[in-house]
């Protein structure tokens, strides 16, 4: 069967014939009932047409034969699910139970402020604890929850090793994340983070670079920007009742996985406090031949630990003072005798909110970010013998204050200032101890904002003035020739939000973003002679590195179709000049290395399509579907001209379905669908990887419950279809993977 008459077979099987059975069995039944919108019954139909239209979409804007097959299938089952679920049950079941999505929500990421998801201009989603604790994190990290969102194409290279992918169509770096507003790594700290410290997290997609700076990270692919949006994770505030959780788990590898976390208020504090600790055979997740070349399990520990609190001055809640610390301790080996690495991160911050008048509020937040990473380096391939130990230091402080003034009937103007401060260093140890990099950089910014709101209409503008510099004492073990660098940038940001009734709003943003070269692009972590030296990982220095600048612009559109069915589309377009990517340069068995390089003038559009079902207060489904285009425009490379951006894949999907099925069970799946990636902008030199899904499920069944008490038993399925897809420099995603155990909520 030829794959356009085999996709057109299996749409109109799964999708044009229910939604023709369910609009002439409705129009025959219900002709003398007259229209009601609000049936659940005519929901189904509305959620399959939604559906089939992003099954559409993937059918006539994909190239991919696999991936729209896969996507497809996997469509299917779930659409068949559902509408065999909704054939099952009652109209009065239904009715009984009708939830309805909070559009008046009240989020904090868009404004500083809590304002109501509606009344702000750009996109943003809310994923609460409870989603988290039904999807499966298998690799420990928090980015597995982020994965399911529109736009994002991560990849996520072991339960060792840091993130990458792409946001937007531009790379690993234009989604700024933050914990209650102060930024934070998006390379490694969702690594570090436990979901339970989560009350919440909001997503923010488009552009957000006036409220919020660049995090002046200098390790991995550097400096990040919220260019294609942000994501804020929120910490807990209050608990009404004493909340104590446990979880013990047992899976593949040999690992063991245990947790705690208890919260509780005390008068006007509430505090919370939690740890985790896991340890693993683990097993290869490089590829065969590969530089990593494992001839061991990669074993690791894993411990964080955590304690926060809130405390209400004279019992008011926009009169606080807030605290948090973070540890997380990762110990380990890349599978081989001398390949030992030992990671150490911490996270500190604090903040206070002073109101000063009705109107007008402030906020002062202080942290302190430490990143200290090491590890061992052998003679590979010569021999296994232990050649040096290196490693990465690097603290980062950021500092924010901010003012919210409300004035007229409902509008905000925001205003404040910011600051960063970093120090980075890079070292080798054989018989003493070579530092090759070692800088400072600081970061300043003023920057407001107005919203103006008008009836149905939203309408925002703001500014910032942004200062960067860096001063650099050892370039590569040596002093530079020139030891600072420093740079200066207007940026501005705009936006309007129009509710045209109670079922359908329309926005649109645009706005501009700065990067500056990070340290370790500029030095790397190897000297430029070792390009292509066997055994010698790592990333090449580019001291002629120059700053990048974007702009980035949304509109979309939600729509209501009924209270408990949502769809929405988002159209985006990224323009980047002088785009630092990273490139993979050298690819053997026996060496992997990267260069971060300026890929001239970027674009990447795109569309995001989704929908969202709450058929009853036990069943709820969504899917989504991004396509992007991006294109590198240099006509002083021809071998980069017309070049795709690396990670970023042109097609995207989503699917999830979470029910509980009585008698204590609870499920939920989760499938993620990507098309295929390059590693470079090099057209003669890059690597192209094949698209590839994952299918993932959690089940948990009660096994007694009393009043506040809760204790169940659990499973995590991962990978479900066993595809051990390769990823960049050599990593391999090991394939299925599951653990059961118990969790006790009381």
């Amino acid at each position: 069967m030829g794959l356009e008459h085999g996709l057109k077979a299996g749409y109109a099987s799964v999708c044009a014939y229910p939604v023709i059975f369910f609009a002439v069995w409705h129009a025959v039944f219900h002709y003398r009932r007259g229209w009601n919108a609000a049936n659940p019954r005519y929901e189904s139909a509305w959620v399959m047409v939604s559906v089939c239209y992003v099954l559409y979409t993937i059918q006539h804007m994909g190239k991919e034969k696999e991936m729209k097959r896969r996507y497809s299938r996997w469509l299917g089952v779930v659409i068949g699910w559902l509408v065999l679920s909704g054939l099952g049950l009652q109209p009065s079941q239904i009715h009984a139970a009708q939830p309805e999505y909070q559009m008046d929500q009240m989020v904090v990421t868009a404004s500083k402020v809590p304002e109501s998801k509606g009344n702000v201009t750009q996109k943003i989603e809310v994923i609460t604890l409870e989603e988290t604790d039904s999807m499966v994190l298998t690799k420990g990290n928090l980015i597995e929850i982020l994965q399911y969102q529109p736009g994002m194409a991560p990849s996520i290279l072991s339960r060792n090793d840091a993130n990458w992918g792409a946001a937007g169509g531009i790379g690993p770096k234009y989604t700024m994340y933050m914990l209650d507003g102060l930024p934070i790594d998006g390379f490694v700290d969702p690594q570090a983070l436990d979901p339970w410290i989560l009350d919440r997290i909001e997503t923010q997609r488009g552009p957000a670079s006036v409220l919020y700076p660049n995090y002046l990270f200098m390790d991995f692919a550097g400096n990040q920007s919220p260019l294609a949006g942000t994501t804020n994770l929120i910490l807990p505030e209050r608990f009404g009742a004493p909340e104590t959780r446990l979880m013990a788990g047992y899976g593949s590898y040999d690992t063991l996985s245990t947790k705690f976390f208890h919260g509780r208020d005390v008068d006007h504090l509430s505090l919370f406090a939690g740890g985790f600790y896991e340890n693993s055979d683990y097993t290869n997740y490089g590829t065969t031949p590969s530089w990593l070349n494992m001839i061991d399990d990669p074993e690791y520990e894993k411990t964080k630990l955590y304690v926060g609190g809130v405390y209400r001055i004279n019992g008011r809640p926009d009169h606080k003072l807030s605290l948090f610390a973070n540890r997380y301790i990762h110990d380990g080996d890349a599978g081989r005798p001398n390949r030992d690495f030992d990671h150490r991160y911490s996270i500190f911050q604090g903040s206070y909110a002073l109101p000063l008048t009705d109107s007008l509020s402030s906020r002062l937040a202080v942290g302190y970010r430490d990143y200290d990473r090491s590890w061992e380096e052998d003679q590979y391939p010569n021999s296994l013998a232990l050649r040096s130990q290196d490693g990465v230091k690097q603290t980062i402080i950021p500092a924010d204050i901010s003012f919210a003034l409300r004035h007229g009937d409902a509008h905000l103007f925001t205003f404040g200032g910011d600051y960063q401060h970093a120090t980075y260093q890079t070292y080798s140890e054989t018989d003493h101890v070579a530092v090759g990099n070692d800088a400072d950089a600081s970061q300043a910014g003023i920057y407001a904002q107005e919203e103006f709101r008008i009836a149905d209409l939203t309408l925002r503008f703001g500014g910032r003035f942004t200062e960067v510099e860096h001063d650099i004492h050892l370039l590569g073990g040596n002093p530079p020739g020139d030891d600072s660098a420093s740079w200066n940038k207007w940026l501005w940001s705009a936006g309007a939000r129009y509710k045209f009734n109670s079922m359908v709003t329309a926005y649109t943003n645009v706005g501009t973003s700065f990067l500056a070269p990070s340290l370790k692009s500029v030095g790397g972590t190897l000297k430029l002679s070792d390009k292509g030296v066997p055994g010698k990982n790592g990333q090449l220095p580019n001291p002629d590195l120059k700053p990048e600048t974007g702009i980035g612009y949304d509109l979309g559109t939600d729509i209501a179709l009924t209270k408990s069915v949502q769809f929405g589309v988002r159209g985006f377009l990224n323009r980047i000049d002088d785009q630092i990517v990273e490139n993979a340069v050298v690819s053997t068995p026996t060496t992997s290395q990267s260069q971060s390089v300026n890929a001239g003038k970027t674009t990447a559009y795109g569309v995001e399509t989704e929908v969202k079902w709450r058929l009853n207060k036990d069943i709820s489904a969504f899917a989504n579907y991004t396509y992007t285009h991006s294109e590198i425009d240099n006509d002083i490379d021809p071998d980069q001209d017309g070049a795709e951006v690396p990670f970023a894949p042109a097609h995207m999907g989503n699917i999830g379905v979470s029910a509980n099925l009585g008698w204590g069970v609870s499920a939920s799946a989760w499938l993620h669908v990507s098309g295929k990636i390059y590693d470079s902008t090099s057209l003669s030199g890059r690597k192209e990887f094949s698209g590839y899904e994952t299918l993932n499920a959690h089940v948990e069944k009660a096994v007694y419950e009393k009043e506040v008490t809760r204790v169940s038993v659990y499973g995590d399925l991962y990978n479900l279809t066993n595809r051990e897809y390769e990823m960049p420099w050599q990593f391999q995603d090991p394939g299925f993977a599951a653990m059961a155990g118990l969790k006790a909520v009381f």
